[in-house]
C-alpha cells in the first residue's frame, strides 16, 4: 500500500473523485526537519499525564522519522485554554512522558511561534525532537489564521499530519499550515484510522451492527441516516434511547429526553421501517430518583418506568439481548456508552457490552470503538487492546463514518 484513500466512497457523495494521500513511507526523510501535527490532548492531573494512550499512538510515526534520519518538531493542542496562557494546560508534562517513552531527551519551547522556538527548530540535528507549547494558547490556531499558519510552517521542511482526533476541525495547524508545504502527507496513525473506518463502510463483514449510546442524538443524526442504508442492526442505548422511546409513545419518567428531537426521532424510526432495518432499544433500565444517589437503584421494565425515576444504565435483559446480537455479528461499530459509566453502579451495561465486543473479536468479528467517551470506557475497563480498533478521534470518526469530508484530510489533497 503506497497511498490511502481519504474516506468517502462514491456512494456517499455521488460523483466525488476520491483522491489519495501520500503516506509516510514514501518520503525521503534523511536530514529533513519534519513538522508533525500530533494529538497530545491528554488528561493531565497534578502535573502528570493521567492517560498516555494518545501519546503512545503517535510513537510509530515519530520513531519512523527518527530511524530515517530526520529531526522532528511536534505541534499539538491540549484542552481549551481559549487563547490564554494557562500553566495547567501546558504540554510540558506531555513532553516529559514522551521523553520517557522514547528513552531520550527532547527539547521544549514555551511559545510555538516565537523566534526563539524557530531558532531551536532550525538548529535541530538528525534524531532530535522539539515539542512546541500548546497551540491553543493562541486564538489564531482555532481561527485558522494565515499568518499564524505561516509562522508554524517555518519549523519544518516536510509536513505530516498524524492527529486524527482533530481532523474534523479546520484549524491553522492542520489546514492553514498545509498551504505552505509542497511535501505533505499523513502519518501511520491516520493511515490506520482510515483503513479500519473505511473498510467497515465499504465492505463490512456481515452482519453489520451499529451500537449508539451517549446522551445526545444531534451529533449522530448523519451517522444514523448513513447506517440505515447499510447496517443490518442498529442498537440504541444510553441517554439518547429515551428520546426515541418517547417518540414511540413510551413513558420514560424523568429520564433524559431532548424534546426538540422528537419529530426527527420519529422520522428516523419511519425510515428504518421502510428500509427494514432492525432498530433495537433497551427493554429494561437501571433507574434512580437522583443520579448522585446510587443507593436508590431499581431495575425498571420499559413499560413500567415510574414517573419519579430516571434511567442511568441499560438493565440486565437489555444487556443480554445486545450481547447476543453482538455475538452474531461480523462487524460491530460502537459509539457512545450505555449509561453513566463513570459511576461504578451505573457502569455495568457499558462494561458488559465491552466484554461482548471482546468475545466477538476473539471469535473473528471486526470490532471498532469510535473514540471519545467509548474509548475512555474500554480503557477504564482494561479491554482497549482487545478490540480490532479503538479510534483516537470521537468527532472525527463520527464524521468519517457519516460519509463527510474531514477538512484536515482534504487540505492534504490539495
Amino acid at each position: 500500500m503506497q497511498y490511502a484513500e481519504t474516506g468517502k466512497e462514491e456512494r456517499f457523495k455521488p460523483g466525488k473523485i476520491v483522491r489519495l494521500l501520500k503516506i509516510l513511507t514514501l518520503f525521503d526523510l534523511k536530514f529533513k526537519r519534519v513538522l508533525i501535527r500530533v494529538d497530545f490532548n491528554v488528561p493531565v492531573q497534578n502535573g502528570k499525564v493521567a492517560d498516555d494512550f494518545r501519546v503512545r499512538a503517535a510513537l510509530p510515526t515519530i520513531k519512523h522519522c527518527l530511524n530515517e534520519g530526520a529531526s522532528i518538531v511536534l505541534i499539538s493542542h491540549l484542552d481549551r485554554p481559549e487563547g490564554q496562557i494557562n500553566p495547567a494546560m501546558s504540554l510540558m508534562p506531555v513532553g516529559e512522558t514522551l521523553a520517557g517513552l522514547l528513552e531520550m531527551p527532547i527539547k521544549f519551547s514555551d511559545n510555538c511561534v516565537s523566534s526563539d522556538a524557530k531558532d531551536v527548530s532550525l538548529g535541530l540535528k538528525p534524531g532530535e525532537v522539539h515539542l512546541l507549547e500548546n497551540l491553543r494558547f493562541h486564538d489564531d490556531e482555532t481561527k485558522n489564521d494565515k499568518h499564524f499558519s505561516y509562522l508554524l510552517s517555518k519549523h519544518g521542511e516536510i509536513y505530516i499530519n498524524d492527529a486524527f482526533g482533530t481532523a474534523h476541525r479546520a484549524h491553522a495547524s492542520n489546514v492553514g499550515v498545509v498551504k505552505n508545504f509542497s511535501q505533505k502527507g499523513m502519518g501511520f496513525l491516520i493511515e490506520k484510522e482510515l483503513k479500519f473506518l473505511n473498510s467497515v463502510n465499504r465492505n463490512p463483514k456481515r452482519p453489520l451492527t451499529l451500537i449508539l449510546g451517549g446522551s445526545k442524538i444531534g451529533g449522530k443524526l448523519e451517522l444514523i441516516h448513513q447506517f440505515i442504508q447499510n447496517a443490518d442492526s442498529i442498537i440504541i442505548g444510553g441517554g439518547m434511547a429515551f428520546t426515541f422511546l418517547k417518540a414511540k409513545g413510551h413513558d420514560v419518567g424523568v429520564s433524559l429526553v431532548d424534546d426538540t428531537m422528537i419529530d426527527i426521532a420519529k422520522s428516523i424510526l419511519k425510515e428504518a421501517r421502510i428500509k427494514r432495518i432492525d432498530m433495537i432499544f433497551p427493554s429494561d433500565f437501571i433507574g434512580v430518583e437522583k443520579p448522585e444517589k446510587p443507593g436508590s437503584i431499581k431495575i425498571m421494565k420499559l413499560d413500567h418506568i415510574p414517573s419519579t425515576k430516571m434511567g442511568v444504565d441499560v438493565g440486565p435483559a437489555s444487556t443480554q439481548q445486545f450481547s447476543e446480537i453482538i455475538q452474531s455479528s461480523g462487524t460491530i461499530i460502537w459509539n457512545g456508552p450505555m449509561g453513566i459509566f463513570e459511576v461504578p453502579e451505573y457502569s455495568i451495561g457499558t462494561r458488559e457490552i465491552a466484554q461482548a465486543m471482546v468475545k466477538a473479536t476473539n471469535e473473528g468479528a471486526i470490532t471498532v470503538v469510535g473514540g471519545g467517551d467509548t474509548a475512555s470506557a474500554v480503557k477504564q475497563f482494561g479491554v482497549h487492546n482487545d478490540m480490532s480498533h479503538v479510534s483516537t478521534g470521537g468527532g472525527a470518526s463520527l464524521e468519517l463514518l457519516s460519509g463527510n469530508q474531514l477538512p484536515a484530510l482534504f487540505a492534504l489533497e490539495q
